[in-house]
């Protein structure tokens, strides 16, 4: 197996070629930030970067990420895109469970680096492999519009002192 560049470190891994990606990250890499959701490519949860387009690594064999960059969710906050997304998810709070967001926030990028100011068909165009069982999903549009400058973020308030009733 040729080497995986993977969050920008070249290393060699003694996987079968049919093992999926997801797997490699998780068990052999150690990057257990991308979830496993499905198995079938239908939740989103293991999306990751693939020179840089959004894909489900658990049904992306590794031989199909050889000589390319791959990029997790352990490494997307050290792109200017990513780290305005996360930013941008604790700004509003857009996590409930939090299971989901790995896969929410790659999408987000991969949509914010083809389309810098989506509308908000792009943003469900993009964002409609990503489930959320929380349903979150009016805080993620609000927060992909934040990252990309076309929605102002909300007045932060005061947390309620210690021992007070919210």
């Amino acid at each position: 197996m040729p080497a995986l560049n993977i969050n920008g470190t070249s290393t060699n891994y003694d996987v079968p070629d049919d093992m999926p990606l997801l797997w490699v990250l998780r068990d052999v890499a150690g990057l257990t930030g991308t979830k496993f959701g499905c198995g079938v490519s239908l939740c989103g949860a293991c999306t990751v970067h693939l020179d840089g387009h959004a894909i489900r690594s658990c049904v992306t064999p590794v031989s199909a990420a050889a000589g390319k960059a791959i990029v997790t969710i352990e490494a997307i906050g050290n792109s200017p895109v990513g780290a305005r997304v996360q930013d941008a998810w604790r700004q509003i709070d857009v996590v409930q469970c939090g299971y989901c967001q790995s896969g929410q926030i790659m999408s987000a990028c991969a949509l914010l680096t083809a389309t810098p100011h989506p509308n908000d068909a792009q943003i469900d165009g993009a964002m409609a492999g990503n489930i959320c069982r929380c349903g979150t999903y009016g805080r993620i549009r609000a927060a992909i519009k934040i990252a990309a400058g076309s929605a102002s973020t909300p007045a932060s308030t005061p947390a309620p002192a210690a021992g007070a009733k919210a």
